[in-house]
């Protein structure tokens, strides 16, 4: 088995998180895409979009998606628990896992791709869409907050790969200017308990 990562993306950082958490060790190829190791044949055969994270098997069957593989490795080793322990923890870590990406990631990565220089001639920039993307992800930072009152993670009482989503989704944020205010404590009290665990720079 082995997993093709990408250092910066928040995506791979994910399934590094979650392995972390688990104790899983799989031999990583890091892609450059510096170098458009990406766009290669030999990759494109793995997963044709050309993105990671890539789960490859020794028989050279492919999985992409970082909640796929975490999905995949959830069933091989279910201990810890990062999907819930129940039928409602496991439709609420859903629910949560689908609103880090819906709420907060996707529109951080459309305000990184449409505004940042690194993407001119990559993609037809909207820089206002961009700018429109992170003003949304301010006002569900602050839903975000609101939600938090009371918890200690987000969608049950453990830490899961929801908060793992949410947990890359602003670091990004942080990383690329689209920061949730300090005023926001509940949120702030989150991000500190979740970002001083041992595996939060995986």
């Amino acid at each position: 088995m082995k997993l093709y990562d990408l250092a910066a993306s928040p995506n791979t950082r994910r399934v590094r998180i979650y392995l972390a958490e688990k104790g899983i060790e799989i031999p990583t190829t890091v892609i450059d895409m510096s170098k458009g190791e990406q766009k290669t044949p030999e990759y494109l055969a793995k997963n044709p979009l050309g993105k990671m994270p890539v789960l490859e098997f020794d028989d050279g069957t492919c999985i992409s998606e970082s909640v796929a593989i975490c999905s995949y490795l959830e069933e091989l080793h279910p201990e810890p628990p990062m999907f819930g322990r129940n039928t409602l923890e496991r439709a609420r870590v859903e629910m949560w896992h689908r609103r880090a990406e819906l709420e907060i990631l996707q529109p951080l990565m459309h305000a990184f791709s449409h505004t940042h220089e690194m993407w001119k001639g990559v993609l037809t920039q909207i820089p206002e869409w961009g700018a429109e993307c992170a003003k949304t992800v301010q006002e569900r930072y602050a839903w975000l907050d609101r939600e938090l009152e009371g918890r200690e993670f987000i969608a049950t009482d453990d830490y899961t790969v929801a908060d793992v989503a949410l947990q890359c989704g602003l670091l990004m944020g942080k990383g690329i200017g689209v920061r949730a205010p300090d005023e926001l404590a509940n949120l702030g009290a989150w991000w500190q308990r979740v970002s001083s665990r041992p595996t939060a720079r995986a």
